[in-house]
């Protein structure tokens, strides 16, 4: 990957990062790995190919994430092997950045979008994927699933808390999409 200098610096130092945990690409396999806190979450974006097309885009330029309240600084505008994403949630002052490699794309007829993986540093460990399918009676549906551990003293310190915070992160992605989906159509 070439690194060029108007990338964030948070990104440039993230790029050489390793993932933080094995199970590479098991968000998108029937059984996730033990061990780790699981999490799906699935909402109904509507009807269509052209929602099927709309909630893609919405996935894979990072606008759900945006949408959700998070800031992403990214080395590409897209989800795309191997791109890293720095995920920052600010609370007040302060905030946590979560540096993110894109481990698997998905990009077939009636599904598609991504799976990142957390990079050595990143408060937790684990993966999400975010995908939107259509099914045969053309209804669209978007899933984010997910299985992660603490990984750092400032995710220990967390304890629940951290549970808490990931569950209405998921939510507002959730609602994101949803958003992002009405404002195409409008």
């Amino acid at each position: 990957m070439e690194v060029t200098t108007h990338l964030p610096v948070e990104v440039r130092r993230a790029l050489d990062a390793r993932l933080s945990y094995p199970e590479v690409g098991a968000t998108l396999d029937a059984e996730m790995p033990q061990g780790y806190r699981h999490s799906e979450r699935r909402v109904r974006v509507g009807k269509g190919r052209e929602a099927f097309d709309r909630a893609a885009d919405a996935v894979m330029s990072w606008q759900i994430h945006r949408g959700a309240g998070l800031t992403v600084l990214a080395s590409e505008e897209r989800a795309e092997p191997d791109e890293v994403a720095v995920v920052r949630l600010t609370v007040g002052p302060l905030h946590v950045d979560g540096a993110n490699r894109v481990v698997a794309v998905v990009d077939e007829p009636d599904r598609r979008g991504f799976a990142y993986g957390t990079l050595q540093g990143h408060p937790e460990r684990g993966e999400q994927a975010f995908l939107v399918d259509i099914d045969d009676s053309d209804v669209v549906t978007f899933t984010v699933r997910s299985f992660t551990r603490r990984a750092s003293l400032l995710a220990l310190a967390g304890g629940p808390l951290n549970s808490r915070i990931q569950d209405r992160i998921t939510e507002r992605y959730l609602m994101a999409l949803l958003e992002a989906a009405h404002q195409a159509r409008s």
